[in-house]
């Protein structure tokens, strides 16, 4: 170990070295937030159930079902879904701004022109409406024929477990604070070919914000696996390695240097993580270092292309049988997707983890930028970054290059660069966060444009 890692137990004993203490292994995000602690157990499962008892009540929610009957379809679905948002923004005086961006797409799923629409709920920051964190959830749903948009598709957990959880994180905050601009997205074309995702991206780029990140959530309501696994205290969170839109000249700085496993929507899922340690100690966050599940895909996807960092937040054990799946039973096995699939309470954990960390982002500065790193042929590593608005300090982490989380962290003051004593370069990942002067801490940034969170148009 470092000699800058002693116990503080030991540099107590050794005045001279009393700093000691600031560089011995730590979590990455220890500052305790009691509004976070409150938060992490307010998901209400009645408010859940009656969420996905509506959806499932409109029969089909196929992106090519009917879009003018008031009982049925994805039409109704809509209609709902912005009712509900408008409800919660009354109770809060209005302070959420509904829109419904949309496209008219043809595809291989989309045989004839169709109106793509989301359904979004927009609480705009109050110090930096830019930067925008978004959660996202796709209300179509589907059977066994992708293209049978009349047979009922309840979609209670694909994907009415993921838009229940977004309502409810609206809800609960509507009425707090948030520096930056926090979005719930209800997107449709999900099983017709990520065309939602698309949609909310162009619209994203097209307003100008600067998407810190999209937290994807897509099948998260049941805790029962088709293998018999029953486990309801374990998510994933599904991140790409290395940024989507990179460039040939960005992967060669990349492939000698490093950073295959930090980018920005892997650090998201790292900062996910210890959120969950800290305050939802009945929940682990199982990071999985793949864009998504093994040849399946996302609305996650779109944001990705699109430059944004983005994550996807999915049950720990699925079960296939409950996924695109005609209503029936056969052999004594019951398929399709109901609202007797889902277990509420862990619903309710997978959304507090969703909203302890929109509302930890919101209230942190935004991650630093232009974070570079040297000490090629030394005994020190040097971090410079350029500030950033609301930081009243910053962060330095490093870990061991096979390590999955940050291991050492140090707070380094009101500063835009720091030395590491006797940290050779070498031998670490490392990275900078920010933090409010209230303890709010941001994302943690990996040196270079592998791991800026800023979209490439912004570089």
């Amino acid at each position: 170990m470092p000699r800058y890692a002693l116990p503080c137990s030991l540099a107590l004993l050794i005045a001279l070295y009393g700093h000691a203490c600031q560089a011995q292994t730590a979590p990455a995000y220890p500052h305790e937030q009691a509004d976070l602690h409150a938060l992490a157990t307010a998901p209400d499962e009645a408010q859940l159930h009656d969420t996905i008892a509506t959806l499932v009540s409109f029969g089909t929610r196929h992106t090519l079902s009917d879009t003018t009957s008031p009982t049925r379809g994805i039409g109704a679905a809509r209609h709902w879904v912005q009712s509900r948002f408008q409800a919660i923004s009354h109770d809060c005086g209005g302070c959420l701004e509904i829109v419904t961006p949309s496209q008219t797409v043809t595809g291989k799923r989309i045989p004839k022109p169709t109106e793509v629409m989301d359904v979004v709920a927009i609480k705009r920051g109050s110090g930096d409406p830019q930067r925008v964190i978004v959660m996202t959830g796709h209300l179509d749903s589907r059977v066994s024929d992708v293209m049978n948009a009349t047979s009922d598709a309840p979609g209670a957990n694909d994907d009415a477990s993921g838009v229940a959880a977004l309502i409810e994180a609206a809800r609960l905050l509507a009425k707090r604070d948030n520096r930056a601009t926090l979005v719930f997205a209800v997107l449709s074309g999900e099983e017709q070919g990520l065309y939602g995702g698309k949609v909310l991206a162009d619209y994203a780029k097209a307003q100008g914000w600067q998407v810190e990140a999209d937290l994807n959530n897509d099948i998260i309501g049941n805790s029962h696996g088709q293998n018999g696994v029953l486990d309801n205290t374990t998510v994933r969170v599904f991140s790409e390695g290395t940024r989507s839109m990179e460039t040939p000249e960005q992967a060669k700085v990349r492939n000698y240097f490093g950073g295959e496993v930090d980018s920005p929507s892997r650090n998201v899922a790292r900062y996910m993580t210890a959120l969950a340690d800290q305050y939802m100690p009945d929940l682990h966050v199982r990071m999985i270092y793949r864009t998504d599940r093994y040849g399946r895909g996302g609305d996650q996807v779109p944001f990705l292309e699109a430059g944004y960092p983005a994550v996807r937040v999915t049950e720990g054990h699925e079960d296939y049988t409950h996924q695109h799946q005609d209503v029936r039973e056969a052999q004594g096995v019951k398929y399709g997707d109901t609202i007797d699939g889902i277990d509420f309470r862990y619903l309710a954990r997978v959304a507090a983890l969703n909203i302890i960390t929109m509302a930890s982002m919101a209230r942190a500065p935004a991650p630093p930028v232009h974070v570079s790193i040297s000490g090629a042929v030394a005994t020190d590593t040097t971090l410079n970054w350029q500030k950033v608005s609301g930081a009243a300090g910053y962060r330095v982490h490093w870990r061991d290059t096979t390590a999955p989380q940050w291991q050492y962290s140090r707070n380094v003051g009101d500063v835009d660069h720091y030395v590491l004593k006797d940290v050779v370069i070498d031998d670490w990942f490392f990275g900078v966060s920010a933090v409010s002067a209230d303890g709010y801490e941001s994302p943690a940034v990996f040196p270079g444009d592998a791991g800026s969170f800023a979209a490439p148009a912004a570089r």
